[in-house]
């Protein structure tokens, strides 16, 4: 559950060793890749605050690292602002750096890393200076074949700074824009080249960019504030800058964005509806619950799993409650449908960080609650349905389990609110190899007698479609049927993220 590393902690100016757990918000919940911004305002004035409000409102799709690039339009055309750090948005950026971030175009980035470390270089958004000027971008997903895109620009004379596949999307841009009239053009070209999950957010000396995969595995959108547009991951963060939802950017759809023209579309790398593959946990747990995601309201998709869930594995209690935060929403569906009251166990500690000082008493380890706790007085002699989003090791699955029982619940019967993972992810989901899944080779009921739970029920994979409103889904991680060939070498990383 945890990894510590050495780390130098100053104390009263003294620099001393100390122990730290590093905090990874928990290696059995899924992590997702990044969240992009972008902000245009055709009349001049500067965007980092807007950039700044709008990664905050996509905090929860990354916390290793941040930053925003910045430029001015009607300035000198190779000039880019850029300032990206390790940690927290708020943490990286204080009122001085934003005050120096002037330019009235730009793209904002929070990464989590599921290719390439999690180091200061590998945080975005990339700066590329080039022959027909500079390029700034922001990506979201993961590319199943940069590994051999990497060695092909190696051999032909390129040297990265990094190691994240973002770098070779930068990459192909550039050197394709050489022989393009225009840098959409060369995006165009790009994209013939890059294969997996990719929504980008490109910045050029005149124009912002929007780009989103064939298959759609990551979400785009574009908003509109006044005489600025915005292209952000969810639409959360349009709403957070008070930004009016215009529309979603659509799988295989690049747009350009420029005082000129406006919004300009073109969908010349569309695939069929048939062969969109949006990733599903989007709606069950990546984006927050008040975005909007191609037309279907994040909050309604779980209010459908909770609902489909208590249809399928109902069971008698006399609480549901969710595992905060991921499993609230899905356990009110339920209580709706079962009639079972709706309640809360867990307080979750919203002040710890992604580290904390290791507990000196070995033998208590385990036992310090650190980010949840359970509330005796809610739980106490009570059988409570307990509801979160996923299991994929069991290490959390058992210790919340055996948290209930500890604060005196009588019985505790979990729900998931998604099919068992059986498959690993290649898409930006950081779903690990099938020996390290808890259901790979074990029956639901094997699970339950590890995680300790007096039943267990899944939701059924029959049901994903339904709790999308029929939208093109991908399923890989459950059924190993992927929308595209996997990789022949798995550029993951083992918990490299």
């Amino acid at each position: 559950m945890w990894k510590t590393q050495r780390l130098r902690v100053r104390k009263v100016g003294i620099i001393v060793p100390e122990e730290i757990y590093v905090q990874t918000e928990n290696l059995d919940k899924l992590k997702e890749e990044c969240g992009v911004i972008g902000a245009y305002d055709f009349d001049g004035h500067d965007v980092a605050s807007v950039i700044y409000y709008g990664l905050l409102a996509l905090q929860h799709r990354g916390q290793e690292s941040c930053g925003i690039a910045v430029s001015d339009t009607q300035g000198p055309k190779r000039k880019v602002l850029s300032h990206r750090d390790m940690g927290l948005v708020n943490e990286a950026f204080t009122p001085e750096i934003l005050e120096k971030l002037k330019g009235d175009i730009g793209v904002g980035h929070v990464r989590y890393s599921t290719a390439g470390s999690s180091t200061r270089e590998n945080a975005q958004p990339l700066v590329l200076n080039y022959v027909k000027g500079t390029l700034g971008l922001a990506h979201n997903g993961n590319l199943i074949n940069a590994p051999e895109l990497r060695r092909e620009l190696e051999y032909t004379g390129a040297i990265f700074q990094t190691t994240i596949d973002s770098e070779v999307i930068a990459y192909y841009i550039a050197r394709e824009r050489l022989n393009s009239k225009t840098v959409e053009e060369a995006v165009g070209r790009a994209m013939h080249k890059i294969k997996g999950a990719y929504s980008l957010v490109i910045m050029s000396p005149r124009k912002l960019i929007g780009a989103r995969d064939p298959f759609g595995f990551r979400p785009l959108c574009i908003g509109r504030r006044d005489n600025m547009y915005l292209l952000a991951s969810e639409s959360c963060a349009l709403d957070t800058v008070g930004a009016e939802f215009v529309r979603d950017v659509l799988p295989g759809e690049i747009v350009t964005i420029s005082p000129e023209q406006g919004i300009v579309s073109d969908m010349s790398h569309a695939l069929p509806e048939s062969e969109h593959a949006r990733c599903v946990f989007e709606y069950i747990y990546f984006a927050r619950p008040d975005s909007h995601l191609d037309g279907m309201s994040v909050y309604n998709s779980r209010i459908l799993a909770g609902k489909y869930l208590a249809m399928d594995s109902p069971v008698d209690a006399d609480l549901v409650v969710g595992v905060p935060e991921s499993g609230q929403v899905a356990a009110l569906g339920y209580s709706l449908q079962s009639g079972i009251p709706h309640g809360t166990a867990f307080v979750k500690n919203a002040y710890v960080g992604r580290t904390f000082i290791k507990p000196k008493q070995k033998s208590r380890e385990d036992s310090v609650q650190v980010k949840l706790n359970a509330i005796r007085e809610a739980v106490e002699g009570k059988r409570i349905t307990m509801i979160d989003d996923s299991i994929v090791r069991g290490t959390t699955a058992d210790r919340i389990v055996r948290m209930l029982r500890e604060a005196g619940a009588k019985e505790v019967h979990m729900r998931v609110s998604s099919p068992p993972f059986l498959w690993p992810c290649y898409f930006g989901t950081d779903v690990p190899a099938r020996d390290q899944l808890i259901a790979y080779n074990r029956s639901v009921e094997e699970i339950r007698r590890i995680i300790g739970s007096d039943t267990l029920g899944y939701l059924r994979r029959e049901r994903l479609p339904q709790i999308v409103n029929g939208l093109g889904i991908c399923q890989g991680c459950f059924t190993g049927k992927y929308p595209l060939e996997p990789p022949k070498e798995d550029i993951r990383g083992e918990f490299d993220r």
